[in-house]
């Protein structure tokens, strides 16, 4: 199959073609031809499958290394209901993502070698690569160490106990020395379940109006504090997912300037969102770490603009009707935004980042931390792009969206910036 994208914008720091208009020839896979491309009368943005034309638009479309989401949940096996596989990965791809790192909490959960090559063998032949992130507990109990070797041998990319960040400071000393043999990296979600226990939202001036219980930011700083120090002691690897806190970005700032390996990651939701969209009651807002005030929010884009912050994490959890349609104390927590995300980001950080530099925090920066294939666009390199516009508009719907998640606050509403589509894995995948 061959693939031609004709007069679109390389958004490539890396490459001698960026910022320019250039042609790209992509056949069964490989980056076949690059080149500038010529001035017309028509600078219309095309693609191409095997000289039939499957895409055209006037906007400007650029092109850059193919995204990678280092922690999404789609669900399966266990909780199907919520998500799939298949519709996890299509929107994904919907999205931009190229790849995607599973968290493990799943039933069963994630925590052997078999369950490793579950994921793989499914999402095997699909445009979205799945990278699943192996259980560091065993059921992620927090209890005993999971058979990080095994899974880290079958394919593992990470391990975490995901949405049940390691309580216990001496298991997650356990396993930041274990995956040292090799070169392994822990992601934490940095969250004190003692001191978060009961809480609902961000604890502040806010949630007391509300008479809701909160969950002080001092349950995600001391865990940061205390990994940090554990990470000091054992010279490991350790990646910190979803920061929500000033304090949070500049403890991580510090420990890199100490020369900790240390990287961390923040979902679009806490960079373009905040507490006070919980006034609604509205639970679609009730996520995990909870939505900060305005100071926290632009400490997060700040952090992300000066390098502190590497990548970005959906955090893309997806929920029934059922879990979010009751009071807003039940109701199950996160957001299913994979699809929007670039959306959610490039409102929240247009006039801070340029779009090359948001780029590379999508794709180059977590293909590094998490030792991924690098996505060079350059002539014989694989071809893993995604393909998006920061200037067209449009309104995700109920009937548009992919992923069987109903818990995305930003349906229904004008979105500027939007994916077209991605190559990945010899395979094209476009957004009409």
């Amino acid at each position: 199959m061959q693939i031609n994208l004709s007069k679109v914008k390389v958004a490539d720091t890396r490459s001698a073609l960026h910022d320019q208009i250039a042609d790209l020839t992509i056949e069964d896979g490989i980056i076949t031809g690059i080149k500038a491309a010529k001035k017309s009368k028509k600078e219309s943005f095309t693609v191409t499958v095997d000289g039939k034309e499957v895409f055209s638009t006037q906007e400007e479309v650029c092109v850059s290394g193919g995204w990678i989401d280092v922690f999404a949940d789609y669900r399966e096996p266990g909780y199907e209901q919520k998500e799939t596989l298949a519709t996890g990965m299509a929107a994904a791809a919907a999205g931009g993502f190229t790849d995607v790192l599973l968290v493990p909490n799943t039933l069963p959960v994630i925590n052997t070698k078999s369950s490793i090559q579950y994921i793989l063998q499914r999402a095997a032949g699909n445009a979205v690569s799945l990278h699943p992130m192996g259980a560091a507990t065993q059921n992620t109990e927090g209890k005993d160490l999971a058979e990080m070797m095994d899974m880290h041998t079958y394919g593992a990319a990470a391990f975490t106990d995901g949405w049940k960040p390691v309580q216990s400071a001496n298991l997650m000393l356990k396993a930041l020395e274990y995956v040292k043999a090799f070169n392994g990296t822990v992601t934490q979600m940095p969250v004190d379940a003692s001191l978060a226990s009961g809480g609902l939202m961000n604890e502040g001036v806010v949630s007391t109006g509300l008479g809701m219980a909160g969950i002080p930011a001092l349950a995600e700083t001391l865990m940061v504090y205390r990994d940090i120090e554990l990470l000091r002691y054992t010279d490991s690897k350790l990646h910190i997912t979803g920061v929500s806190t000033a304090e949070t970005v500049a403890m991580i700032r510090q420990a890199k300037e100490d020369g900790l390996n240390i990287t961390c990651s923040v979902t679009p939701y806490h960079l373009s969102l905040t507490e006070d969209m919980l006034t609604s009651y509205d639970s679609a807002y009730k996520v995990t770490p909870p939505l900060r005030g305005e100071t926290d929010r632009l400490a997060l884009i700040e952090g992300l603009a000066d390098g502190t912050i590497d990548c970005i994490a959906s955090h893309h959890r997806p929920q029934e009707w059922d879990a979010k349609t009751k009071e807003f104390e039940y109701a199950a927590d996160g957001m299913a935004i994979q699809e929007v995300a670039f959306s959610v980001l490039w409102s929240a950080l247009n006039t801070y980042l340029p779009v090359d530099r948001l780029a590379e925090i999508l794709s180059a920066a977590p293909a590094i931390i998490f030792g991924l294939a690098d996505k060079k666009i350059a002539k014989g390199a694989p071809a893993s792009l995604t393909l998006f516009s920061t200037t067209m508009q449009y309104t995700p719907t109920t009937k548009s969206k992919k992923s069987l998640g109903v818990n995305n606050p930003f349906l229904d509403k004008e979105l500027t910036g939007k994916v077209i589509g991605i190559v990945n894995n010899g395979k094209l995948e476009i957004n009409k």
